[in-house]
């Protein structure tokens, strides 16, 4: 019995075809396997930013503070640019940053609050003693 059609391609053919086509699986499955948007860590790490501003972190750790903003704002835009993995980094920096900029924030708060301590202390000594002369 005899084909009605025979595929005319010759084994040169064949073998330019072969990258080509391991090349486009190759991209199709790099494709699939992509990193997700880190919209998640992004939410948290804005969170960390806004809480250490409420913290007064912007006053008490201000270096701190301004990489925190700075690394979020890159954080955005690597995700305009669909640069998941950067942008993932990114926003776990500046959430790190954020937490460190509100722990500055708050032992700052501390510090100032156990030195007026300390100083009303002082002050009812004084009178103390004053009363006891």
């Amino acid at each position: 019995m005899k084909t009605l059609c025979k595929p005319k391609c010759n084994p040169g053919m064949r073998r330019k075809a072969l990258p080509v086509l391991i090349v486009g699986v190759s991209m199709l499955l790099a494709g699939c396997a992509s990193t997700p948007a880190p919209t998640e860590q992004l939410a948290v790490s804005a969170a960390a930013v806004s809480r250490a501003d409420s913290a007064g972190a912007a006053t008490l750790a201000p270096a701190e503070m301004q990489m925190a903003r700075e690394k979020l704002d890159q954080a955005r835009l690597a995700m305009t640019r669909e640069d998941f993995d950067n942008a993932r980094n990114l926003a776990q920096e500046a959430q790190v940053d954020a937490q460190l900029a509100e722990a500055k924030s708050r032992s700052g708060k501390a510090r100032k609050a156990a030195g007026e301590l300390q100083e009303g202390v002082r002050v009812l000594r004084d009178e103390l003693d004053r009363k006891n002369k």
